[in-house]
């Protein structure tokens, strides 16, 4: 009785662990999508972006390109003046279409994304404010967060179900012992059969046991002692591999914020170049060569800071990512689970507000 029981609790224990490997792993599939539609949103709102700063300075030198026009009609320039800026102007919107048919592909991944045809349309559009990031960054991060990744517990719960394999292959190579216990009444006559002194108690006990089984259930047992071996490495392997995603987007995020900064002031230098060589074009103090590397360098520090920023929104996202996502703030934690995750109480910004907050607007009218 001791070994069927044993083994009847060790296969219990296995299939429970089966099914937080099942949970998890549906945790891990969420995880992801919600991720990709993130990051496809963070896209389109980085090439909105680079499409607005292209249109600026298209705007820029339209006008730059009608102020040179009325001083050649006034005999102060040459027609080759006027001529090298309508080619920078055409080179310029050279630039959109490229940009709007990605634009348009973003859209389609986005409807792909949230179970729509892409002809279905999508109210929502996704601007680089439309963003907002943590207030502050970790620089470091606890163990027990970075330990609530969906591919860590699914680690976990394979070592657990492969520990209780051994149990099961161990009561199995026990004796199978059955006890059962029976009570009546005997006597030499029916009138005395339920008089007292003719009870009769019978406890009978069964024992059952492989004589020989050429060694299938030893190695049985050594295989499963061999897979949980197994499990255990990749569990350690699964976790190493966790760490080191974490520390790679810190350390990303930190170079990211250098970039940004590097962007904005960039950006502010060109745009104010720009403007003084605006006016002095007006004044006529000014050579086309001048001009035309200003432009140039004004429309590549704002697409450069344009897509500075969605590299650290995007780099955040993978942020959360690794930390597994924030589901245990949901209200209905897994069964099994939900005593351990509530005791683990992770700071704000390990929550997964505003990834899932695109993902909710994208259900809206489901």
């Amino acid at each position: 009785m001791a070994g069927g029981l044993g083994g009847v609790r060790r296969h219990v224990e296995a299939a429970d662990a089966q099914v937080n490997v099942q949970a998890f792993q549906r945790e891990a599939v969420y995880l992801t999508l919600t991720s990709n539609i993130t990051l496809a949103a963070i896209q389109e709102a980085s090439l909105r972006g680079q499409i607005a700063a292209t249109r600026g300075l298209i705007e820029l030198q339209t006008q730059l390109r009608d102020v040179l026009q009325r001083r050649y009609d006034q005999g102060q320039l040459a027609r080759t003046d006027v001529l090298t800026q309508e080619t920078a102007l055409a080179q310029t919107r050279l630039l959109l279409p490229p940009l709007e048919k990605q634009l348009g592909q973003q859209r389609d991944l986005l409807a792909l994304l949230t179970g729509r045809f892409p002809s279905q349309p999508i109210v929502e559009t996704f601007q680089l404010r439309s963003f907002r990031l943590p207030r502050q960054l970790p620089l470091s991060l606890p163990a027990d967060l970075v330990r609530q990744r969906p591919d860590i517990r699914v680690a976990e719960a394979n070592v657990r179900a492969a520990n209780a394999q051994i149990g099961v292959a161990l009561a199995n190579r026990l004796p199978q012992i059955t006890l059962t216990g029976n009570v009546g009444s005997t006597a030499s006559t029916v009138a005395q059969l339920f008089s007292p002194g003719t009870g009769l108690w019978l406890i009978a006990g069964n024992a059952a046991q492989t004589l020989f089984d050429a060694g299938t259930l030893e190695q049985k047992q050594r295989a499963a002692e061999a897979t949980f071996d197994q499990t255990t490495w990749q569990y350690r392997t699964v976790v190493l591999t966790a760490f080191q995603n974490v520390a790679d987007t810190l350390r990303a995020l930190q170079a990211d914020a250098k970039a940004v900064d590097a962007a904005i002031a960039a950006e502010q230098s060109a745009s104010a170049n720009l403007k003084l060589i605006r006016e002095q074009v007006e004044q006529g103090t000014v050579n086309i060569p001048v001009l035309l590397i200003a432009q140039q360098a004004f429309l590549q520090t704002a697409i450069a800071r344009v897509q500075a920023d969605a590299t650290r929104l995007a780099d955040t996202v993978a942020l959360f990512q690794a930390l597994g996502g924030g589901w245990w703030n949901r209200p209905d934690p897994h069964e099994g689970q939900g005593q351990e995750a509530a005791s683990i109480e992770p700071p704000y910004w390990a929550n997964l507000t505003f990834m899932t907050a695109i993902h909710d607007l994208f259900r809206r009218d489901e």
